[in-house]
């Protein structure tokens, strides 16, 4: 495995539309395999093959963990998706505002309007079709993740011009909540 170069702005293939997945073969694996490796080296929750200059519709996910009454991560609580030309089929009409990030813009964070639950279908790492309803945080996430697939970044969404700021800025006006910074897809 090794870890991949995260592309930034002004990077054209972070604003063009990912082409399908058309084999899933050795080749893909190693590719998932290196993602899942640079998302972690990052601290991510989620990187799309366009933010590692690869124009394909596939990312991996990695849900935040569960902790326990004294804040730390309880062990075998996240939850890792491999997702191939994923697709939302559907999404609530409840709209939630929360704060992103991206390891594709590091060091700043904005305010997002999403729906709060999307069910999103798609093939996962071997091919098999899935089919999930996801609510709250990780439908946030899928949501980002797609979008970088179709050329948007979360920057694109901001809620206004204001709600974005430095993760310095973030942290004097607003505070870590949880002592945590805000994770980074």
């Amino acid at each position: 495995m090794a870890e991949l170069d995260i592309l930034t702005p002004p990077a054209p293939i972070l604003r063009q539309r990912a082409r399908p997945v058309t084999r899933i073969d050795h080749k893909l694996q190693q590719l998932i395999d290196d993602m899942i490796q640079t998302m972690r080296a990052k601290n991510g929750v989620g990187l799309a093959a366009p933010q590692v200059n690869h124009s394909l519709r596939l990312a991996v996910i990695e849900t935040l963990p569960e902790v326990d009454e004294q804040g730390k991560e309880i062990e075998g609580t996240r939850d890792l998706f491999v997702i191939i030309n994923p697709e939302v089929v559907w999404a609530s009409r409840r709209l939630e505002d929360a704060v992103e990030g991206c390891l594709s813009i590091p060091g700043y964070v904005g305010e997002v309007t999403r729906p709060d639950e999307v069910r999103v279908k798609g093939l996962d790492r071997y091919g098999r079709p899935f089919k999930m309803r996801l609510k709250s945080w990780t439908a946030r996430i899928f949501q980002h993740e797609i979008d970088h697939m179709d050329g948007i970044l979360y920057i694109d969404r901001l809620t206004a011009p204001d709600r974005f700021w430095t993760e310095e800025e973030y942290k004097e006006k607003f505070g870590d909540k949880d002592g945590e910074p805000v994770p980074k897809e």
